[in-house]
C-alpha cells in the first residue's frame, strides 16, 4: 500500500447539496455517488467561499478567499503568479491531471460591463496568456491549447461551457466522432421536447455516446489507466463535469428519466411575499407581472411547473454523471488502484432550484445555493458517517495537502478536515465567510452587488454594500429561511451578535501573505 494516496477529485458545477440520494433526495438515484458516501464521511453543512464559479474553484484551488485570490467574481481570471495546492503536490513529486472543467479563466470574450475608475491598475495580472480558456478561440484556431502545467496541471483534457454547446479539448474529440457536430449542437437542432415550457431547456440531439459527460469519464479513465502503469508516484486526478448547470440538455434516455409531476418541490416553495427581501419580491414581481428575463444565467422566479421540469431534468443530468462516475470507479478497482486512492465528490456551488420559487443563482444567499455536497472516502483512514461541523471549500487545500504530507503555503486560509473526517465528535469551524461581487446592476440595487454573508451553527447574516436593508435567520427556528429578521424586534439582540463575528471574521480573513522580511 502506497504511503502517499492517490487523489480522485469528482466535481459537478452547480448542484445543490440535497440533490443526491446520499443526501436525502427520495425520487433521484444515485448509487454510485452513493456508494463513495457509504464508504466515507459526508458534510452535511459545507460551504462556498463564494457562490459563483470563478471565485469559488479559484478558492478550491488556492485555499484563499476571493477577495484575497483576486476573482472576486466570474470575468477576472486567477493571476498565473496564484500558488494553488496542484503545484505544491507536483513540487512533491505528485502526477497532477485534470479532465472536464477548468474555468480559472474567462470562457467568453465578451468586453467587461464594469469597468475601471482609470485604465491603470493597483493590482496587476502576472504577465502571460489570459485567453486560454475562451471559448471561440478554440473554435476558430485549431492550434489553440493550453500552456502547460495550467495551474499547477500536467495534463488537461479541457471542456469549456456547457450543456451541449461545449467546447475545447472536448470538441475536437466530438468533431472526430461525427461528420457534422454542428448540426447537432444547440436548440436549433433540437429534437421535439414535448410539453417542456422551461425556459433554457432543449432536447439535444448529442447522442449520449457524444455528450460532454461521457467524454469526460472516458479521458477520466484514459488519465487512470496511464497512471496505472507507474506506481511509484502517487497521483491527484480532477474530473470536473459541466453539468448540472443550465442549459438543461441531458441526452438521450436522461431526458425524460424523471417525471415533473414525481419530484418534490422545496418546503420553501411556500413562501410568503411579505416575508422576501426586496429583491426576491422583484423577481416574483417580475414574473408575476410579465417582465422576467429568464435566458440569461442571472436567478428569475419560476412558475410551479417550470421549478419542476427543472428539477426533473437536473436530475436527468445528475443520474448521467453518476453513470460516469460508476464507470470510473469500476476502472480505479479493476487497475488496483481503488485501495490506494481517495475519492473526493463535491461542487462549486448550489443552485435554487425552486427555493423561495427561483430558479439558478444569484446574490441571494439561500442554503441551497451556498451549501454544496462535501464526500471524503478514504481508504487509508477508514472513517464512515454524517458530520455536522461547518466547513467549506476554503478548507480543501489544506485539507488535502495534510493527507498528502505536504506543507501549505503560508497565506492559505481554512483548516485541514482531517480530524473532523477522522472523529466526528471533533468540533468544527465556528463560522463561515461567504463573499459575493458582480459586474451587473440588477434585482433593484443602483450599483452592482457587494455582499458579505456569515453562517454559524444558527444563524445566517447578509449585508449588502449600497443599501440600507440586510437579511438575517434564525436558523435553529427556520432552517428554511422563511422569516427575514433583520427589521424584527425579536432578531435584535441576535442580528448585533451576528454583526460582530461578520466583523470579526472578516478581520480574521485579512490576508498574511507575504511574511514580513524582518521586524521594520
Amino acid at each position: 500500500m502506497a504511503q502517499r494516496p492517490n487523489f480522485l477529485l469528482v466535481i459537478t458545477d452547480q448542484q445543490s447539496a440535497d440533490h443526491l440520494g446520499c443526501y436525502g433526495a427520495r425520487v433521484l438515484r444515485t448509487p454510485h455517488i452513493d456508494r463513495v458516501a457509504a464508504h466515507g464521511v459526508s458534510f452535511d453543512r459545507f460551504y462556498v467561499a463564494s457562490p459563483v464559479c470563478m471565485p469559488n474553484r479559484a478558492t478550491l484551488m488556492t485555499g484563499r478567499m476571493p477577495s484575497l485570490h483576486g476573482v472576486r467574481h466570474n470575468g477576472i481570471p486567477l493571476s498565473l503568479d496564484a500558488v494553488t495546492f496542484t503545484e505544491l503536490l507536483r513540487a512533491a513529486d505528485y502526477r497532477t491531471a485534470m479532465v472536464g472543467k477548468s474555468h480559472l479563466q474567462n470562457m467568453i470574450d465578451s468586453p467587461a460591463m464594469l469597468k475601471g475608475e482609470t485604465a491603470t491598475e493597483a493590482r496587476r495580472l502576472a504577465p502571460g496568456r489570459y485567453e486560454q480558456e475562451i471559448a471561440t478561440r478554440w473554435r476558430d484556431d485549431p492550434g489553440h491549447d493550453l500552456n502547460l502545467p495550467y495551474y499547477g496541471f500536467d495534463h488537461v483534457d479541457l471542456v469549456i461551457e456547457h450543456g451541449d454547446a461545449a467546447e475545447g479539448h472536448y470538441s475536437r474529440w466530438l468533431k472526430a466522432r461525427h461528420p457534422d457536430p454542428a448540426s447537432l449542437r444547440g436548440p436549433a437542432n433540437a429534437l421535439a421536447s414535448g410539453a417542456v415550457t422551461l425556459p433554457q431547456a432543449w432536447r439535444t440531439s448529442l447522442t449520449e455516446d457524444l455528450y460532454p459527460t461521457t467524454y469526460i469519464a472516458e479521458k477520466t479513465v484514459e488519465r487512470l489507466e496511464a497512471f496505472a502503469i507507474d506506481r511509484t508516484r502517487p497521483f491527484f486526478l480532477k474530473c470536473s463535469f459541466p453539468d448540472p448547470h443550465h442549459p438543461f440538455t441531458p441526452p438521450g434516455r436522461y431526458w425524460d428519466l424523471y417525471r415533473p409531476t414525481d419530484v418534490e418541490l422545496p418546503r420553501s416553495w411556500r413562501v410568503r411575499p411579505e416575508s422576501m427581501p426586496p429583491h426576491v419580491r422583484q423577481l416574483h414581481a417580475e414574473r408575476d407581472g410579465g417582465t422576467r428575463i429568464a435566458t440569461t444565467t442571472f436567478p428569475f422566479a419560476a412558475t410551479e411547473r417550470e421549478t419542476r421540469e427543472a428539477i426533473a431534468l437536473t436530475y436527468g443530468m445528475i443520474t448521467m454523471i453518476d453513470d460516469a462516475v460508476g464507470r470510473i470507479l469500476d476502472r480505479l478497482d479493476a487497475l488496483g488502484l481503488a485501495g490506494d486512492t481517495i475519492v473526493i465528490f463535491t461542487s462549486d456551488h448550489g443552485d435554487f432550484m425552486g427555493d423561495h420559487q427561483l430558479l439558478l443563482k444569484g446574490p441571494i444567499h439561500y442554503q441551497s445555493l451556498i451549501r454544496t455536497p462535501f464526500i471524503w472516502s478514504d481508504p487509508l483512514l477508514p472513517a464512515t458517517g454524517r458530520r455536522g461541523q461547518l466547513a467549506g471549500h476554503i478548507d480543501f487545500a489544506r485539507t488535502v495537502l495534510a493527507r498528502a504530507g505536504v506543507a501549505p503555503a503560508n497565506g492559505m486560509q481554512g483548516r485541514a478536515l482531517l480530524p473532523v473526517i477522522a472523529d466526528g465528535g471533533v468540533s468544527g469551524a465556528r463560522e463561515v465567510l461567504i463573499e459575493e461581487e458582480g459586474q451587473r446592476t440588477c434585482l433593484g440595487f443602483a450599483k452592482p452587488v457587494r455582499m458579505r454573508s456569515l453562517v454559524t451553527v444558527d444563524a445566517r447574516v447578509s449585508v449588502y454594500s449600497s443599501v440600507q436593508w440586510g437579511e438575517l435567520y434564525d436558523l435553529s427556528d427556520d432552517p428554511d429561511e422563511m422569516v427575514n429578521l433583520w427589521d424584527d424586534p425579536r432578531g435584535a439582540a441576535l442580528k448585533t451578535h451576528m454583526l460582530e463575528r461578520l466583523g470579526r471574521s472578516m478581520i480574521a480573513a485579512a490576508d498574511r501573505s507575504p511574511a514580513p522580511l524582518g521586524l521594520a
